[in-house]
């Protein structure tokens, strides 16, 4: 976003405070270790040329060169130390070395280290899975990679078992693996350790196969979501609760618990609430009631209900659902209207927004995290160009694709830099998100084309969907359909999905989802590829998002003087991100949210909001006339 300065443009991004940085290090992606095939089996010639062991290097310098700079990636090989002789079983069945612990990566350190790899010994994989698992952080989401051409010839115990026992200790592990031409028994029990955590299995008969699998597996696996802000606890009741400035928190929510928070809206601003629960995958469980809710009500000074009532549902949330329950409230942009002092739901002063996971899923844990995301907008003077209400039209974008990562959540989204194709794989159960930058006038459109892959009809079929949101994480549409391994694009119902160019005004519209579209910043997409109906092993599936961006870049909102605490909120991803135009600034301001609107003495700083994804089928939304 923009700082707008008197005779000229800056830009001048707020940098996050020192525990945002470590409560989201190293930017949300999950610590990940690589463990590597290097037994006497990896001499073997592979089927393009060169050995096994050449083949399988290639793709390891392959995913580093990939690795996002801010990755956590180790890596671990077992079989270098001794011959398979019978002899030396005992000892081979140990053989298991960290080359690398799962520490920022270091991608010259890790490709030398590559390089010196010998295969020699056995294939000792469930020791090496927990060898692994002990070098990844003792808590959050963790993930291992592993390559292997053939079973273990060291068990038991078979390393199903050790993988269980992991699960069994309350280690959040998933294990992704991937099978270098491998025969049916090895690619069993290869599919049988990722099953059993959640993970995914994959297929590379040869080198050119393993060098395209393995980077896209190791982003994959590095796609796990984990919570983060500045802690806080809400209460039980309002008149207890504590102040939520503008900024991302982290908190925990029990089952059917209301919380309570307190937020500070200057008279004429508008606030911005939204909460964030990721629920757990809960492997091998078919729960009979698989729906969560999430819901917020705004309350006045001294518990006045302002009849202000949102929720969002998540079903089949037994997947590992993301779900947003998101309220905006301009209640201090009404006039109060008693003689002392008014009725408590207008005019500026302190509201209280009240969290409740109402509705709950079987088998999920008694309490979750959950992120608190609170944005405040200063009143506006000058609310710029008119809303415009006619949506984008796609053009079909011409060009090689590009190649990205979507990440697992909206705090690591992978960026599509405006108009274009943009390729990526997808695993059957994973959906990611991608962002765009849209400055105020700009509108975008999209379409998800989904390949072919050989797991076609009824035991393929998967759901998909997408969604887009604004950058207050209020979801703007959705739509789903089913994916049956055939070519297929998507959304089905219409040409594509798309925005109205991005105007201050559009929150006055009749349209309830072009209300949403009336802030600049990152707008995300998310894409969902839902478990195949049938356990058909081995399915990732290659897609493209075809999209474009239009609409000349324009001056936005004037805002008004407005005097708020100083604090400063979590920066999303992108703060600072260039854009074309001056943005909206006002003449004296001190207010600092993370969905722009920073402003001291002639400068207005725009950033954009830490966001996460959602998982939502269904959305309602209540809100009485009579305030």
């Amino acid at each position: 976003m923009i700082t707008a300065l008197a005779g000229g443009l800056l830009l001048a991004p707020l940098a996050p405070s020192a525990h945002a940085q470590s409560a989201a290090a190293p930017s949300g992606l999950a610590p990940t270790m690589v463990v590597l095939d290097a037994s006497g089996s990896m001499t073997g010639a592979d089927p393009a040329g060169g050995t096994k062991m050449d083949a399988a290097k290639r793709a390891v310098h392959a995913l580093v060169d990939a690795a996002p700079a801010q990755a956590s990636i180790g890596l671990a090989v077992y079989g270098t130390s001794t011959g398979n002789s019978a002899a030396e079983r005992e000892r081979g069945c140990q053989d298991i070395t960290v080359l690398r612990g799962p520490v920022p990566v270091d991608k010259a350190a890790l490709g030398s280290a590559v390089d010196g790899i010998v295969p020699r010994g056995y294939t000792p994989i469930g020791r090496s899975l927990q060898v692994a698992a002990g070098q990844l952080p003792p808590t959050g989401p963790r993930a291992i990679v592993l390559v292997s051409d053939g079973e273990d010839t060291c068990a038991p115990p078979p390393p199903c078992d050790v993988v269980r026992t992991l699960a069994g200790q309350g280690v959040d592990l998933v294990v992704h693996a991937v099978g270098f031409g491998v025969d049916d028994a090895a690619r069993a029990q290869l599919s049988c350790i990722a099953q059993t955590t959640g993970g995914t299995y994959s297929d590379a008969p040869d080198a050119e196969a393993l060098q395209r699998i393995l980077p896209r597996v190791t982003a994959a696996a590095m796609r796990n979501y984990e919570p983060a802000g500045t802690p806080i606890t809400g209460t039980p009741t309002s008149d207890t609760a504590p102040v939520a400035a503008p900024g991302q928190h982290l908190d925990t929510i029990g089952q059917h618990e209301k919380r309570y928070y307190a937020v500070d809206v200057p008279e004429g601003a508008t606030a911005y609430v939204s909460a964030t629960v990721s629920y757990p995958h809960l492997r091998g469980i078919e729960p009979q009631n698989d729906n969560n809710v999430l819901q917020w009500r705004t309350y006045g000074a001294g518990g006045e209900d302002c009849n202000e009532f949102e929720f969002e549902q998540a079903t089949n949330s037994s997947d590992g659902a993301a779900l947003t329950a998101a309220t905006t409230w301009d209640g201090a942009t009404e006039k109060k209207t008693g003689s002392a002092g008014g009725d408590s739901c207008k005019g500026g002063g302190r509201y209280y927004f009240a969290l409740q996971w109402d509705r709950v899923s079987d088998g999920v844990p008694a309490r979750m995290p959950v992120e608190l995301l609170v944005q405040v907008e200063p009143p506006v003077l000058d609310a710029g160009p008119a809303g415009v209400l006619s949506p984008a039209v796609l053009t079909e974008p011409t060009g090689a694709p590009r190649p990205t990562v979507g990440g697992g959540s909206l705090n690591v989204a992978g960026i599509l830099d405006g108009f274009g194709r943009y390729t990526d794989t997808l695993q059957r159960g994973e959906f990611v998100f991608y962002r765009v930058h849209l400055d105020w006038g700009q509108a975008l459109a999209y379409r998800v084309r989904f390949g072919e892959t050989p797991s076609r009809g009824v035991a393929g079929l998967s759901l998909v969907t997408t969604r887009l949101y604004a950058p207050s994480r209020k979801q703007i549409a959705w739509d789903f359909s089913m994916y049956n391994g055939s070519a297929y694009h998507f959304p089905a119902s219409q040409p594509a999905f798309s925005t109205v160019p991005v105007r201050y005004g559009n929150r006055t519209a009749e349209d309830q989802k072009v209300r949403t579209q009336s802030e600049d910043g990152w707008y995300y997409i998310s894409v969902q590829l839902g478990p195949s109906r049938e356990d058909i092993g081995p399915a990732p599936v290659p897609i493209q998002l075809d999209l474009s961006v239009t609409g000349t870049p324009e001056a936005g909102p004037r805002y008004a003087t407005v005097v708020a605490p100083p604090s400063v909120g979590t920066p999303g991803p992108g703060a600072g991100a260039p854009g074309a135009a001056a943005q909206g600034h006002a003449t004296t301001v001190a207010m600092v949210s993370p969905l722009g609107w920073t402003v001291t003495g002639a400068v207005a700083v725009l950033v954009v909001a830490v966001a996460t994804a959602l998982v939502v089928r269904g959305r309602r939304r209540a809100r009485s006339a009579n305030r």
